[in-house]
């Protein structure tokens, strides 16, 4: 007689379900440089497929419309860093200048450090030189999450060329290993699956352009130098939900320290970039990103953490589009429906929860009374 997991003890089955999560991230963490490649081709192909689809409606081959699609892409990309390294170029003409007026900047501090708090120069120097030593094992996990970066960037074109050649392979692989029954689930999970990736990638790349304006039109206003060249880098940086469009508003708070006296212009980018944070998450998230899958933000800030500490900024880029195809599929299970819900944005109403709970309880006084 077999025994199914949910007839036994709640104890056994989180064992079960943790030895399952400890498992499933030991091998993604294993596995990571074959994965992330992979799972970036996965997305990049459901981004190009429509197009791959329109170029064969218009009779043109197969291989060729593939060709045809990679190439758009990748000298939209080229375009992108083309004009980012104009403005890189310019930055570096001034770096010797920025170099001296940030090493008086940190000899004043220093200065007023030892004044207010008593401790001395070579103190300071100390403890430097103490978190440079202690930093070690974090510039080698960023150094990996370069390497790895570009093992991505080397592997992405031939993985995207071979899943959109291989997509009716794949396609009717997942239709034949489900029951026959389920086909209909199936193909509800991969249509739904394709819409939000499609939406989210495309959201977010028309969120980044419109803060990239956003950003550099407050920056040059206040007359920040190399206001477009931040402002960009803020705009990439607020890909990553959260907490990018933290670490983006130090940026341009630096270069105004070093490059201008006072504090006036710093206080004016913290303001200018709230605002354009809170025009972000309230008017252009919610109109041009959201998709039809909605994940709350805690979830959203926990996933994105995990994302990181598995795969680095690699996981953090993917972590939210990942969780998206989880709770599409989360939503087609019975059993999992809970967890789907719990990753939703949808808050139940206090009556909804009262409901819920009686006919939970219901549901095991008319349990107890059967027995």
């Amino acid at each position: 007689m077999s025994i199914k997991i949910k007839d036994q003890p709640f104890y056994i089955q989180a064992t079960t379900v943790l030895f399952g999560l400890i498992l499933l991230v030991y091998v993604l963490n294993i596995l990571a440089d074959i994965l992330v490649p992979l799972a970036f081709a996965a997305f990049l192909s459901v981004l190009l497929n429509p197009l791959c689809n329109r170029l064969q409606q218009r009779k043109v081959p197969k291989v060729l419309a593939i060709i045809i699609a990679m190439l758009i892409m990748i000298i939209s990309v080229l375009l992108v860093f083309y004009f980012l390294s104009t403005q890189i170029i310019q930055f570096g003409d001034s770096l010797p200048m920025l170099e001296k007026k940030f090493g008086s900047i940190t000899t004043d501090l220093k200065n007023w450090i030892q004044s207010t708090f008593g401790v001395t120069l070579a103190k300071q120097e100390q403890m430097i030189k103490d978190a440079l030593n202690s930093s070690q094992t974090m510039v080698g996990k960023t150094l990996n999450s370069v390497l790895g970066v570009l093992s991505v960037v080397f592997l992405l074109p031939v993985y995207i060329f071979l899943m959109l050649f291989y997509k009716t392979l794949i396609l009717n692989f997942l239709y034949e290993v489900f029951a026959e029954e389920n086909s209909k689930k199936v193909s509800e999970v991969l249509s739904e699956t394709k819409t939000a990736i499609q939406s989210y990638i495309v959201g977010l790349l028309i969120e980044m352009i419109i803060v990239a304006v956003m950003n550099s039109a407050a920056l040059m206003l206040l007359g920040v130098k190399y206001g477009i060249l931040i402002g960009c880098i803020g705009a990439i940086l607020n890909l990553i939900p959260y907490l990018g469009g933290i670490i983006a508003i130090a940026l341009p708070v630096l270069m105004a320290t070093v490059t201008k006296d006072g504090y006036s212009t710093q206080l004016g980018v913290v303001i200018a970039y709230i605002v354009i944070q809170f025009i972000d998450n309230n008017i252009l998230v919610p109109r041009i990103v959201s998709s039809k899958v909605q994940i709350n933000a805690l979830m959203s800030i926990i996933v994105v953490l995990l994302g990181n500490q598995l795969w680095g900024v690699s996981g953090m880029f993917l972590s939210i589009p990942f969780v998206a195809v989880i709770k599409i599929v989360f939503d087609r299970i019975e059993p999992l429906k809970p967890w789907g819900k719990l990753l939703g944005d949808d808050i139940p109403t206090r009556q909804m929860v009262e409901i819920w709970r009686s006919r939970r309880k219901s549901a095991v006084l008319s349990r107890k009374s059967s027995v």
